[in-house]
């Protein structure tokens, strides 16, 4: 166990990364990263990959999706700078699923994590802090997007929330493909932002000074945000000018509840709001003056154009602040809800000299895209028998009509069983099973508010034949039509 005290972390950006790197992980063995024979000709044209993605982050939070109080302006320019999706969606409108389907490419009806907690009894280790159900981590023989580019000669490594293994599971980031890991495993845990400590690779590292508060405006020794952007900016420093490229998935635990800054930036004075929702958008923005860091990081090691970046939001926003930033947006719904204002995400993707600048797309593609995508990017093979497909051509703003024509399918079992899925312009959602299924056209009704159901008959019997037969069963997530 490692005792990480403030001396670790000096709070001047300056010398940050440097500090972090000499001071810290001298101290603190690194999984080497894979050594190989072909090293000096090994990168070809295969990018560097940094995929970001903040935790409970609404469609309508960012500026360039119609944001006007909320500053993020590194990510606006990477947007500008790069192509900006409308119709991307997540791979659940809750945290551990959305995430086991971005890590298997697997969508929720197949992919091993279902839900944020499985039924007791069938595996998984027991829930703490009154949650009940067990925590159920991916399997051994599950081959993740981590194991994907390991395999291809990437360094991998992770820094932030995982919520895909408890330790000692077949779940941590260790075991499925990851070089490098610094964070939390559990999400719960992950609710504080000053937790008590937080895991590197398999070892378990006290934060001192440290409580676990639930108060909003905290000075307290470690703020975890800033850690793992320190991690991320150092493995990046580390591993960028080397002669095999790197994978950075960088899940930030920011903005979810519960609301923790160490300062009001910059709405301490200028913003009569609720006090929360001064932290709410204090912690979007400084996670915005960090991806600027990330990417004067990239420019000044000369791999900028080396490298794609992805920024996206794990789910739908869940805080109570609707009527003053409008976080869904024009869309219905929130977290836990499977109208889009709980699935759709941001998603803006930047690659200089690729992804062609100031670029805007329609077209639809979801979480379970992201290992088949990220494989092509490597040259490497997907697995077999996973629902995603590469959006590669999509990305270079090439024409991918299979992106209209293929079906989406989600499920979520925390309120009853209830199923949605999306074929080119249409949306059907079931909120019960035992409910009669609601039918949308997303391009005439992006809000999801007009149920058309009784007027296409024959479009709603597709979809009740695809809601069907979309799915296997789970024992640790049963659902009332596998009794059918």
């Amino acid at each position: 166990m490692v005792n990480l005290s403030r001396r670790h972390f000096p709070k001047t950006a300056r010398f940050a990364a440097a500090c972090f790197a000499a001071a810290v992980l001298a101290a603190w063995p690194l999984t080497p990263a894979p050594a190989r024979a072909d090293a000096p000709d090994a990168r070809g044209a295969r990018p560097n990959i940094i995929f970001v993605m903040v935790d409970d982050m609404g469609y309508g939070d960012l500026g360039v999706y119609g944001q006007e109080l909320i500053r993020m302006p590194h990510v606006d320019r990477m947007a500008r700078e790069g192509i900006r999706y409308t119709n991307a969606y997540a791979g659940s409108t809750v945290c551990a699923p959305a995430r086991s389907v971005l890590m298997t490419g697997r969508h929720t009806g197949h992919t091993t994590v279902r839900g944020n907690t499985g039924r007791p009894g069938h595996g998984g280790v027991p829930c703490t802090g009154g949650a009940g159900g067990m925590r159920v981590p991916l399997r051994e023989d599950d081959v993740t997007v981590a194991d994907v580019l390991k395999e291809a000669g990437y360094v991998t490594g992770i820094t932030g929330k995982w919520g895909l293994g408890e330790p000692g599971t077949t779940g941590i980031p260790n075991r499925q493909g990851f070089d490098e890991w610094l964070g939390l495993l559990n999400q719960r845990r992950a609710h504080s932002h000053y937790p008590e400590y937080i895991w590197h690779n398999q070892e378990k590292m006290v934060l001192e000074g440290n409580t676990g508060t639930r108060r909003d405006f905290v000075n307290e020794e470690h703020y975890t945000h800033d850690l793992f952007t320190d991690f991320a900016l150092d493995f990046i420093r580390r591993h960028g000018p080397g002669d095999d490229p790197f994978f950075l998935y960088l899940p930030y635990c920011v903005p979810h509840d519960r609301f923790q800054i160490p300062e009001l930036e910059p709405y301490a004075r200028d913003a009569d709001w609720p006090r929360q929702a001064k932290v709410y958008a204090s912690m979007l923005t400084r996670t915005d003056r960090d991806m600027g860091r990330m990417f004067a990081l990239l420019e000044e090691l000369g791999i900028d154009e080396e490298t794609i970046v992805f920024f996206c939001s794990d789910n739908g926003a869940a805080h109570r602040y609707d009527s003053l930033f409008d976080s869904s947006g024009p869309l219905r719904g929130r977290k836990r809800a499977m109208y889009d204002g709980g699935l759709r995400t941001v998603m803006v993707v930047r690659w200089p000299g690729r992804i062609e600048p100031d670029a805007a797309s329609d077209d639809i593609w979801y979480f379970a895209d992201v290992l088949p995508t990220f494989a092509e990017l490597a040259g490497a093979s997907a697995p077999e028998g996973i629902d995603g497909v590469s959006v590669l051509p999509s990305l270079l703003s090439e024409p991918q009509p299979e992106l209209q024509e293929r079906p989406l399918y989600w499920e979520f079992h925390e309120r009853g069983f209830q199923q949605a899925a999306r074929k080119g312009d249409w949306k059907a959602v079931r909120r019960a099973h035992d409910a009669p299924l609601e039918l949308y056209n997303l391009v005439e009704d992006i809000g999801e508010r007009n149920n058309i159901a009784d007027e296409h008959p024959e479009r709603v019997a597709w979809f009740e034949r695809y809601l069907r037969e979309a799915r296997t069963p789970s024992p640790n997530w049963p659902a009332p039509i596998d009794k059918d």
